[in-house]
Formats: C-alpha cells, structure tokens, sequence
C-alpha cells in the first residue's frame, strides 16, 4: 500500500496466583503455552506485550502499556481458571473489543493419568470465560469468545484470531491516515452530505480539504522521465486501451499518477472522495478525462477513491479493501427479472484486483451526469462468492454497516465502459433490492470477492456501530 499502517493489538495470559505455589510445574508449563500462543499470531500486527497476568498490580501494568500504545484490539488467552481482578484493570480505560481465547491444549483428557497440576495446566477450558463475559459486560465493555484446540491444530481458531487482526487494521488505518475530499458531493445527492467532525468523533477519520485548482497544479514539477516512463508501463501493463496503448499516449496520465503518489505519501491519504462540476476546460479538462484511470492506479495500491464526492462509500471500500484485498465501487444498476439477477456495478475508478481478467479503458465523448468526457475504465470482477458493504447514518449522525453475500455469476454483461456484476441472491433480486433499499444505505456500495461478512461484524464491533445483515 502506499500508505503503509500497522494494527497494535494488546496480547495477555491470565491464570490465578494461588495455583502457583501449589503446583511448581505450572510457571513454567503456562509460559511455554504463553510464548507459543504469541507465535501464533499474524505478523501483519504489532504485539504489545502485557504478559502474563496474577495479579491486579500486574494487570494495571498491562493496561498501563495498552493505553500508551493505544492498541486497537486486546487478545486475552485464558490459561487456566482466574478472577476478573486479573482482567479488568488491563481493559478498564480501554475502548477497543477483549477478545477472549479459549484454548486448551490437550484434545481429551487420559483420564485415569491426569492429576490436579496436569488437569489445570493442560485441559482446563470454559470455566472461567462465563466470569470474564459477565464482567465485561458489566464494564461496559464489547467482547468476544474463541474457545478450540491447541494439540493438532485448529484451523477455526486461527481463522477466527486472523479476522480480528484484520478488522483491527481498519481501525488504525482510520485512525492514522486521512481522507481527502477534493471538491464537494455531487450535488442534491444528500445521502452522500457528511459532518466530517462527527465523522472524525465517531470512526477516528480526519478529513483534509482540498480544491480542484490545487489538483489541476499537481503534476507541474513533475519532470523525471524514467519515473513517469515507469509508470505509463504500470498503466499499460494494468490496462487494455481502446485503439492500442502506447508510453506516449499515456504520458500525462502517468505523470499525474506519479504526482498523486507523492501527495498520498506527503499527506498520509488513504482514502479519496472527489466529484468535479466545473467547466472542463483547459488545465481542469486535461485532468478531468483522465482522473478514472489516474485513480484507478490508487486504488490499486490500496488508497480509495470514490466517484461523487462520498465519503461513506470510500469507507466503505477501504475497509474491503484492507480486510480481503479487494474493494469496488459499485452501486444498484439493473435487474434482470427473467434470470433473478442484480447487475450491480459503476462507473468511475476501480480496483484491477477484482478484476478476472485485464481491465479495459476507453474513450468517451461524455461522461453520463458529469461533465467533460475522457476516458472510462470496465474492470470484471471474478465469478463466485461476493460480498457488498454500505454505510449510513441515522438521524443522530450514528453510523451503520449494511452488508450482503450473494454470487457472481457469468453471462452478458453491459459493454459501455462500465464495471458491473451479475449478482444472484439467496433471497432473489427482487427481495434483495427491497431489503437492501429498506436498510437505508446511500445508492453507493462497495464490493470485494469471497464471503467477508464475519470480519465485517469484527469491524462493527470494534468501532461499535450496527450491522444490517441483509442476505447471505
């Protein structure tokens, strides 16, 4: 990504003191578990080490170290049985999800050979998480439970442990960039309006302002030509163009991606919301007709970009695109009644991961709502499972998640320049369309391949927001 972030999450053992003494094995046998545990951990996140914790002064420490670090996620593994007073203190201050992992090492017990130390190192499991819930919720505090199997392995867990890591990343990728709204929204489209400081209260997103006559000046002391030359290859290796593509035709797309690039970076940007409702002319026309596949080439490298000045679907699409990969504009385009499919898609930037096969651009006289023309990009997403992300607000300004599964599936597709599925769903396209419109999103939607929902509702909880599940 061209703004690289990495989620902090907040790591410790519990076990009870008064054990310890008792058992002399157990030290030494929690340590071993707690170390191998910690290695189990995707390396795609910063561990903060609160250690293993007996005692509520050790647990005060732990916490000490999470607030400094201002972690985004805390893992608990539970050793054995303890008290609350062995967690509480670490999570107190804290407003970030306690994910509490469950994991006994042994499968089954051998029964006839398994003495106390034995059974409380090494096949105590559930009896202390009903006690840590009950506490936490009592807090006030989100949580989540993963209870399995560390002897032979177990897939589950570990699914479950590397999709929080994930929906941790977003947080910190919120939480440490910023969002650049070039222009206004589109105007009358007032789903799409915002309150960019409750935006900034709410899901720790600051926006930076920025004008079109700055972007029109953006590239002007760009004049490396092995970088430019660089990437008008980049553009052509990820685009096929209408009426062949040559370096020389790309030459100005390219220098404004270079120069898109370097403002990223500078700016710590990993998110865009755009919209143009100029004139198109001159300096302002040259860029206008190429900006779709200029910000096509961002996405690529994981920033955002959303047509029509919505921020909501950026979001949207950043989240997506951080947890599978993937992240498509996309919006409700048609149904066609006689097969029961949606054909969802959009026009404007999108992201060549999701697509099948290589993305095409061509030339447009007029760009459909919007003015000038230029050039459109048509990317293919793959068939199979496909996953939909909106967000919305309520009266009060709360934002929430709304999300649906469904499959790609081959046939005739729009052939105007513009990216578009043919989605079916398990609840048809005309319930689909009803829910979803029902649950009150902006007519904009992001789209990943695969089946994310259950990492999404790791998202919602830890910025704590509502989900509308609306099929699967």
């Amino acid at each position: 990504m061209l703004v690289e972030t990495k989620a902090r999450v907040g790591v410790f053992a519990i076990a009870l003191g008064a054990y310890l003494p008792q058992f002399p094995s157990l030290a030494p046998e929690f340590e071993g578990q707690y170390n191998d545990f910690k290695k189990t951990l995707p390396d795609t996140v910063e561990l903060i080490n609160g250690g293993i914790v007996t005692t509520k002064e050790q647990a005060m420490e732990a916490g000490d170290k999470f607030r400094a670090a201002d972690v985004d996620l805390v893992i608990l593994q539970l050793l054995t049985y303890a008290t609350s007073y062995n967690m509480l203190p670490a999570v107190r201050d804290l407003d970030v999800p306690v994910v509490l992992v469950n994991l006994q090492k042994k499968k089954a017990p051998d029964y006839a050979n398994t003495d106390t130390a034995t059974w409380l190192g090494e096949l105590y499991a559930c009896g202390a998480v009903g006690e840590m819930v009950a506490d936490l919720e009592r807090a006030g505090k989100r949580h989540a439970v993963i209870t399995g199997v560390v002897e032979g392995g177990d897939p589950h867990a570990q699914a479950e442990i590397a999709e929080w890591c994930k929906a941790a990343q977003v947080r910190r990728r919120f939480r440490d960039t910023n969002l650049a709204q070039i222009g206004r929204p589109y105007p009358g489209m007032m789903d799409l309006y915002i309150d960019e400081t409750n935006l900034y209260h709410r899901m720790y997103l600051y926006t930076k302002q920025f004008d079109w006559e700055k972007m029109w000046a953006i590239a002007g002391d760009i004049t490396g030509e092995a970088a430019i030359r660089a990437k008008a290859q980049d553009i052509l290796d990820t685009f096929d163009i209408e009426g062949g593509g040559t370096i020389e035709k790309v030459w100005d797309m390219a220098r404004y991606v270079v120069a898109f690039e370097r403002w990223v970076k500078e700016e710590r940007i990993a998110l865009i919301a755009s919209h143009y409702d100029g004139f198109a002319q001159g300096q302002a026309g040259v860029l206008d007709s190429m900006l779709i596949p200029a910000f096509s080439m961002l996405i690529k490298q994981g920033v955002a970009c959303a047509v029509e000045g919505d921020i909501k679907v950026a979001m949207a699409m950043s989240i997506l695109k951080t947890i599978s990969g993937t992240g498509q504009l996309s919006e409700m385009y048609s149904i066609d009644f006689n097969e029961d499919l949606c054909i969802i898609g959009h026009s404007g930037s999108g992201d060549a991961d999701i697509s099948a096969k290589k993305p095409t651009m061509k030339v447009v006289d007029v760009f459909h709502g919007k003015a000038g023309g230029g050039y459109l990009t048509q990317f293919y997403p793959h068939l199979g499972p496909v996953t939909y992300l909106a967000i919305t607000q309520d009266r009060d300004g709360h934002f929430k998640f709304v999300a649906a599964e469904g499959v790609n599936e081959a046939g005739p597709v729009f052939s105007f320049g513009d990216t578009n599925m043919r989605t079916r769903f398990a609840c048809g396209a005309r319930a689909f369309c009803d829910k979803w419109s029902q649950a009150g999103p902006t007519h904009h939607m992001a789209a990943a391949s695969g089946r994310h929902i259950e990492t999404i509702l790791k998202v919602a909880n830890i910025f704590n927001v509502p989900v509308d599940i609306i099929t699967r």
